[in-house]
């Protein structure tokens, strides 16, 4: 099949949007064996979008049209697909009936605006946005199925996996399907990965397609087969894979790594707080973005400067003085106090030089202390990581959730994390 991608809006021209969405159907594509045959991108131009529909139309089997279809006048993908198919606009009933329960559930009440996206080419069947206001619409024209759906990536993703792919697959007769196990890791790279399948693994067998995908913080391991005859070898290979890097798999399918905290720290019953320094609530913030958090999380601290860290926390003025903030000293006093001021059960603290100013010789920026445990049972590592700040902080907060998360696993937390990545800096 010919699967051809039109992207349409003058922000993806200009720079202002970076498109995320032709990367994630063509990723979808490959469960079904397909990739994009053409990918266009195209601004707000209602006749340059009517002539790339007629154009990809006649050389494609389906045309995924993206964008342009919000309350705006600068939305003209309805319109555009009205004359390009030469079908007029009328209003759509299923699509009203969408659109005023959406309206509905939030207390909206329907604008002129609005009802431009329930106008849609007579021609066109609704396919279901249960997170926008827009739906989406198809039609069949040149004997191309041509989808129309919503920029929006947290609308257009999950209409990819519910609907795009169950029509494209219809539409192409498509029977033998790809099987995907998926698997989330943290802490080891590509390489890492890649080089210890070749020497553990080495009769890997070649139909169980082995594929990464880095989706930081964490890597996306996936194990394709063609066909349900072997669906049973896919399993066995994801499962041998997954016994071997057990210290690495934080769970399967899409799971985050604070996602793997919250449900590691629920499945023991256990409250967790943090003491957050050169990360600035970063962590807290992670795990309370997680539904159900306040099962696990009731109080963080962020204590950026050394008197809050005294008066709020409790660290000693002369640790401070003897040690500086940044040391393993402080990081225990941390979280000491935290899990006494708060009354959780398990506590993390963390202190660092983020840069890009105020490192030392003794602790260059990049350093980072990092102190967990239970009350009685305080663990510290010390690591570095020389990077842009931004980097620093987002690395060093996974790596803190992941150590507290072996912990209460009962994993080693002694891990060296992207050891590969540090072995070949350091040959370099």
């Amino acid at each position: 099949m010919k699967i051809s991608l039109l992207l349409t809006g003058s922000e993806l021209m200009s720079g202002d949007t970076v498109d995320s969405n032709s990367a994630y159907i063509a990723q979808s594509l490959k469960d079904i064996n397909l990739v994009p045959y053409v990918k266009k991108v195209v601004g707000d131009d209602l006749t340059l979008l009517v002539d790339s529909i007629q154009e990809l139309s006649k050389v494609s089997d389906v045309l995924v049209v993206n964008g342009g279809l919000g309350p705006t006048v600068d939305d003209l993908t309805s319109l555009a697909l009205s004359k390009a198919v030469e079908s007029p606009l009328v209003r759509n009933a299923d699509a009203y009936a969408k659109l005023a329960e959406w309206a509905d559930r939030r207390g909206f009440v329907i604008t002129e605006s609005n009802l431009k996206q329930v106008n849609l080419p007579k021609v066109c069947e609704i396919i279901d946005n249960p997170r926008g206001s827009a739906v989406g619409f198809r039609c069949i024209f040149n004997e191309c199925l041509i989808l129309c759906t919503p920029g929006v990536p947290s609308e257009f993703k999950p209409m990819v996996e519910n609907h795009l792919l169950p029509l494209i697959c219809e539409h192409g007769a498509i029977e033998a399907k790809s099987h995907i196990t998926r698997l989330r890791v943290f802490g080891i790279t590509e390489s890492g990965l890649q080089d210890t399948v070749n020497e553990v693994f080495p009769n890997w067998p070649a139909n169980v397609e082995l594929g990464f995908r880095v989706q930081m913080p964490v890597i996306e391991v996936k194990f394709t087969t063609i066909g349900d005859e072997l669906v049973e070898l896919n399993q066995l290979w994801a499962n041998k894979f997954r016994t071997h890097f057990s210290d690495y798999v934080i769970g399967v399918d899409g799971i985050r790594l604070t996602q793997a905290l919250n449900q590691a720290l629920h499945e023991k019953g256990l409250v967790i707080t943090t003491a957050e320094s050169c990360t600035g609530g970063l962590i807290a913030s992670g795990i309370t973005s997680e539904a159900g958090s306040s099962k696990v999380f009731e109080a963080g601290y962020v204590v950026y400067s050394n008197k809050i860290k005294e008066s709020m926390l409790g660290v000693s003025k002369q640790t401070l003085i003897d040690h500086g903030a940044v040391s393993e000293e402080v990081v225990r006093e941390l979280v000491i106090g935290a899990i006494e001021k708060s009354g959780a059960d398990i506590g993390l603290a963390i202190s660092g030089i983020a840069g890009p100013d105020g490192g030392t010789a003794e602790k260059p920026v990049g350093t980072v202390w990092m102190a967990w445990g239970r009350a009685g049972a305080i663990k510290a590592r010390r690591f570095f990581f020389p990077v842009a700040r931004l980097a620093f902080q987002k690395t060093a907060s996974a790596i803190a959730m992941d150590l507290v998360r072996r912990e209460v696993l009962g994993l080693s937390t002694e891990v060296d994390y992207f050891s590969e990545l540090k072995k070949k800096r350091s040959r370099a």
